[in-house]
Parts: C-alpha cells; structure tokens; sequence
C-alpha cells in the first residue's frame, strides 16, 4: 500500500505523530514461506513462534490462527500465550530461568518444555518423585560445538555459548542419566538454539546433525522432535547490500540431514525451528513526524517526534531503509543531514550522515524493518509509548494504544 501524504495525515489526526504501522498480510506471507520451505522438504516440520522478539498479543494470535507453536522463554510470555488462548500443549517452554512452579505448570498443561540448566533437570526430577503416577516429557537443551573450521559463529565473538547442558563436561550426559533412572519420565527432544553473527546455512547443518547424532545415541526410542532453534535471515531491503541465504537454502539443507538420519524410521521426529527476526522484522513500519530541523556547526540535523529506542535499540549504526513522504513536493533541497530523537541522550539517533532531499516541519519519515525487538525492547523512557496500527486489505485498525500517564505511571504499581 502507498503510505501518500494525506492518508499518513490522517493516520496521525487519530493515532498520533508517531505509530508503528503492522502489515499483516506480510506477516502471514512470511509464515507460509517459511512454513513452504521447510515443509516442502521435511513433512513433520512445525513452526514456533519466537515471542521474545514481538509480543504484540495481535501478533501473537495471527501466528497462532496461522498455526505456530508459542515459543516462550519466561513465565511472562507463558501466561501471555495462555491469555490469547493457545492451546498449552501448542507451547514450547525455552529458557534459563524456569521456577519449580514454571515447569510444575508447563508439565500439568502438557506443554513442550526444554531444559536449560541441571538446576531445571532438578526440579523435574523432584516433581516426578512427588507425581509417581504421572508421566512425564521433557526436552534438553543442548550445548555442543558448532564452530565452522575452528571458528566461533557465536554473536559477538563468544567461543562458548552460556546455554544448555553442555556435552563436552558431561552435564549433558550427567542430565541424561539422572533422568532415564525414573520410570516415570522420558525425554523426547533436543533443542539447540545458539545465537550466530552470520547466520550461515552452514552453522544449521552443524547445529541439526550434531542434534540428530546425540538423539541417536542417547534418546533413539524415545525422541519425538528435534529443535533447532531460530535466527536466521528473513527476507532484507536490497539497500542492505548483503547476500543472505534464503528461506529454501536454510531448509534444504536442514532437511537433507533430518530425512538422511530418520528416513528409515516409520514415524520420523518432528523438526521444530523457531522464528522471529526472519517472521515480523520487514511487516513493520515505523513513522514519525518532522518537528524541526535545526543547523549546528554546519551541520543539520532533523529532530523527529520518535527515539532511536523505536527503531533500532541495540543503537548499531546501520541507517535502516527509510524514506522521506514531503508535504510540499514543489520544495526540494539536497544536503547531508542526521535524523535525532527526543530523548535528551547524545546517542539518540534514528540515522546517520543521509544524503538526499532535506526534511522540512511537518513531513513525515518512515522506516522500514523495525518489526523485531523494537516493541519490546522500547522503554518506558521520557515519552509514553506510540500506538501500533495493524493494516489489512487498505483498512487500518489499531492493536496497541497510545500509552499514556495513566499506563507510564501504573497507580498499581506506583506508590505516590
């Protein structure tokens, strides 16, 4: 849809000088690609969803009509998951952090639960001695290498990932043992999630065989699905330059492996990855009014009534595609300029060094491929929280509020 003057104009009579704006016919595209993909080549193939990285309650039941498992990796987004109606059984519990009651809870609704830490495996241990005359399925979480030639894949050049139950110690194995001794439990999955800087097709060949091989040796009658965790590419804006792999590379050859080690069995295990990035990051626009452009030493700069906390709040660099919708097209001046927001930090910029036609009072800027961790990761800092409004087939809808003191200052948390 063309996002023209007039029709941001009146968005913003209704929403406010800044709004996410949600595609969702893109957002249920990317899910049956990927879906598509993956399914194409491997039939017991199942998506789930990566809460962390966008849990806007509209969002999150999209991708449960669509059919997608809740990933969850806190009691938080566990209950949020319930709140929307997902079938308990349809969550994967992930994480570091999971209380006695958080798996008492996931093991009573018969979610798929994956542990992370022997404490974990301890708390299930417990439960089963306490429930005798429940079974039990868990998953663990594994921690192994998968670096390429020695090389460490692992974000910000980690060598070793601080999640799972690590192989090379024996935890892994220690995990395994004390959990076959009851009767009462069987572990059914692996999951191998590890955050990479590349995202390379490789890294996930390493991560599925290296998972496939331990359930064969440690779990061959008993698995019922291997987790390969998330992260990799979605589709990016050609102004990124890069070559990435596509939906179809990642799933050729993660299948290729699934159907060599499982081809033989007459129910193959289920293949789960889990999506976030790749699923919401491009169905999401951020736009943002031009308050003023001011000149400081020769330099411009275009104050927005948005922060960079809204569209990149790790603060990298990297200029997100954007573009510039004028309300005087007639009026055109070409400088190099930098788009600032209304914190009073120094960092507080949405984009560095553009060059092209200057801004002036009362355009509109829009950037592009803010879907992922944007809402959030946005704090609750100096201004309240710009509304969200869901676009579908021209009509537009809003799924998030404008926050205002009433909900900055929640009187039942704050004591005044």
């Amino acid at each position: 849809m063309q996002l023209n003057y007039d029709l941001i104009k009146g968005l913003e009579q209704e929403y406010g000088s800044s709004f996410f704006l949600l595609d969702v016919n893109k957002l249920r595209n990317n899910f049956k690609k990927i879906e598509h993909a993956f399914k194409s080549r491997y039939e017991n193939f199942l998506i789930g969803y990566s809460y962390k990285t966008n849990y806007l309650p509209y969002l999150c039941s999209q991708m449960d009509q669509l059919g997608a498992y809740a990933e969850v990796v806190s009691r938080l987004e566990y209950d949020l998951a319930i709140k929307i109606d997902v079938n308990p059984r349809n969550i994967i519990f992930n994480g570091p952090l999971k209380t006695y009651e958080d798996i008492e809870t996931a093991i009573k609704n018969e979610s798929i639960i994956n542990l992370d830490s022997l404490y974990e495996v301890d708390n299930v241990i417990q439960y089963c001695l306490e429930k005798r005359n429940k079974q039990v399925k868990a998953g663990l979480r594994v921690n192994f290498d998968i670096s390429n030639n020695g090389e460490s894949p692992l974000q910000e050049g980690y060598e070793v990932s601080r999640f799972g139950l690590c192989v090379s110690n024996g935890n892994f194995q220690k995990a395994v043992q004390k959990l076959i001794e009851l009767e009462n439990i069987k572990i059914v999955g692996l999951h191998g999630h590890f955050s990479t800087r590349e995202r390379k097709v490789e890294t996930y060949r390493n991560i599925t065989k290296g998972l496939c091989e331990l359930a064969k040796q440690y779990i061959p009658d008993s698995v019922e699905y291997i987790d390969i965790g998330g992260g990799i590419y979605g589709e990016l804006p050609s102004s990124f330059n890069l070559q990435i792999p596509s939906f179809d590379e990642y799933a050729e050859e993660v299948c290729k492996i699934m159907n060599a080690e499982f081809g033989g069995k007459p129910r193959k295990p289920y293949l789960i990855l889990e999506p976030g990035i790749s699923m919401v990051a491009n169905a999401f626009k951020f736009i943002a009014k031009v308050i003023d452009i001011k000149t400081v030493q020769e330099q411009f700069f275009v104050l927005i009534d948005g922060s960079v906390h809204n569209v990149k709040p790790t603060m990298h660099k990297r200029n997100l595609p954007m573009h510039l919708v004028k309300k005087n097209v007639e009026q055109q001046s070409h400088a190099m300029y930098n788009i600032v927001g209304y914190t009073c930090m120094e960092k507080d910029y949405l984009a560095y060094d553009v060059e092209g036609e200057l801004p002036e009072r009362d355009d509109y800027i829009i950037f592009d491929n803010v879907g992922a961790y944007t809402i959030v990761f946005n704090p609750p800092f100096i201004k309240e929280r710009p509304s969200i409004i869901a676009v579908e087939n021209k009509e537009f809808f809003v799924v998030r509020k404008k926050e205002t003191i009433k909900e900055f200052f929640n009187e039942d948390l704050y004591v005044f």
